[in-house]
């Protein structure tokens, strides 16, 4: 359902930006401006990983400087069926994570020092086979497509909204909504283009949970985590998310304010809703499994669980 709903969100972005192409800029207008954004989106497309791990100060580990975290999520990439990605560990008390990179093969997945503090080894393991999700949905594409309809809307706008006050008789004479009616849509188009998107990155944040409940095996290990880092990240500030927030759908848990509920507005879907929804995924019979997680630091005492499934091995051993 969350395949055939971003694929409809995505299908009524296009047609948004079609219908304000034509009534703005006509088709050469529409197309000029899908050019620009497009180039920039590409641009994005297959930099961006490096250059997001370069703005927050990320250091990439190994198995010699952090065999427990590395060793686990080769574990979890072997489970999803995926390459082993790149590991990185960014120094930042606010717990997070995330994952980039254009491709499964040239894909980096990132977690904060506030998280590896907070959450136990099972924890940590749900959250990264949550990241590894949007590897294997291949989820950076789809922003990507996103960000490129959204950002070619986003130049119509700019362009009616100065035709409508600059562009007098001529504008009325090639609109027939008038000056007015061009400032409207300057206005309206990119809100829409944004709840769309914004639409679009909850739907694959839903997606990401359960399919990286699945890589784990275990959907209370990322419903716990999820738990610690709603109040996380709403307790410790995250200065580099706040002077850069275009990359706030990229973490995990939403690093700047949250929202009570589903705002049309927001990046990331309510943690209560995403909790409950991992929660659906396990028998109620078998929902004890939670009061045997641990609480401590990931890397104090043995976890009280059982290995993840079809692994001969724990992920941290």
């Amino acid at each position: 359902m969350n395949y055939i709903r971003t694929g409809l969100l995505l299908a009524g972005l296009t047609a948004l930006f079609g219908a304000v192409g034509m009534m703005i800029g006509g088709q050469q207008g529409m197309i000029i401006a899908l050019l620009f954004a497009g180039a920039m989106n590409v641009f994005a497309y297959w930099n961006s990983d490096a250059m997001l791990l370069r703005m927050r100060s990320a250091r990439q580990v190994d198995d010699q400087t952090a065999p427990e975290l590395v060793a686990m999520v080769r574990d979890l990439a072997r489970n999803a069926g995926l390459p082993m990605p790149k590991v990185y560990v960014i120094e930042n008390p606010q717990p997070n994570a995330f994952a980039t990179g254009r491709n499964p093969e040239n894909a980096a997945v990132a977690a904060t020092t506030g998280l590896m503090k907070l959450l136990d080894r099972n924890e940590i393991a749900g959250v990264m086979a949550h990241e590894l999700a949007h590897v294997k949905n291949r989820d950076t594409l789809t922003m990507t497509i996103t960000a490129t309809i959204a950002g070619a809307i986003s130049a119509l706008a700019n362009f009616a909204m100065f035709a409508g006050m600059f562009g007098g008789n001529r504008s009325e004479n090639n609109n027939p909504l008038g000056g007015i009616g061009m400032i409207l849509i300057a206005i309206l188009a990119p809100m829409g283009a944004m709840i769309v998107q914004m639409a679009i990155s909850r739907s694959r944040e839903y997606d990401a949970d359960r399919i990286g409940a699945e890589i784990c095996g275990h959907p209370l290990w990322l419903a716990s985590a999820l738990n610690k880092l709603d109040k996380g990240v709403h307790a410790i500030p995250n200065m580099e998310a706040e002077r850069n927030p275009a990359t706030a759908h990229m973490y995990i848990a939403n690093p700047l304010s949250g929202k009570g509920v589903d705002s049309l507005f927001s990046t990331h879907p309510d943690m209560a809703n995403r909790i409950a929804r991992l929660k659906s995924m396990v028998p109620s019979s078998s929902q004890s499994e939670a009061a045997s997680m641990t609480h401590s630091g990931p890397w104090a005492g043995k976890p009280k669980t059982t290995s993840m499934p079809r692994r001969r091995r724990r992920p941290w051993n």
